[in-house]
């Protein structure tokens, strides 16, 4: 089996443990976890081209703001949206004091980059989950991928999507 083929079935399967857990305590209007999935137009920072990421992951909270989460995406250059990669992305979370409907929060950890081989980079972020439902919620977010070998070049996107409890 190809690597890359050996990293997705991984990352599926982390996110297919991951987000059940958004349904966890979800008691006395307290909620432990969520789900994302997510559109973000973008750019490469060294050679200035245009990118579109799409992807999904879940969050899961473990104490006072403090969580976990996992995401796999596709990330391309609008040119060529057949020459993209792969981006499993593993993150601290950290979501500030929740108010009724607005929820900012930051993030950042470790990426993987995958195609026909792969690449490791760091990522952060900071957005805000905005909920117009107790269980679903627009999520917005500005999120800066970093390739560990080429510290110069950022892969930046601006997200939008949705979240959902």
């Amino acid at each position: 089996m190809r690597k890359s083929h050996m990293i997705v079935r991984a990352s599926l399967t982390i996110l297919m443990w991951l987000l059940p857990l958004t349904l966890l305590g979800q008691g006395k209007g307290e909620h432990s976890g969520l789900g994302y999935l997510f559109f973000a137009p973008g750019a490469i920072s060294c050679d200035r081209a245009g990118t579109l990421h799409i992807g999904g992951g879940g969050e899961a909270f473990f104490y006072k703001g403090l969580g976990f989460g996992a995401e796999v995406g596709y990330l391309a250059p609008w040119k060529t949206l057949g020459d993209g990669i792969g981006v499993l992305s593993l993150d601290g979370v950290y979501q500030f004091k929740p108010a009724k409907k607005t929820v900012p929060f930051v993030l950042g950890g470790y990426s993987l980059a995958f195609r026909s081989s792969t690449a490791n980079a760091i990522n952060f972020g900071a957005g805000v989950n905005y909920w117009f439902h107790d269980k679903v919620g627009l999520r917005l977010e500005f999120r800066d991928h970093v390739p560990i070998y080429e510290s110069n070049c950022h892969f930046l996107g601006f997200r939008i999507g949705l979240s959902f409890r």
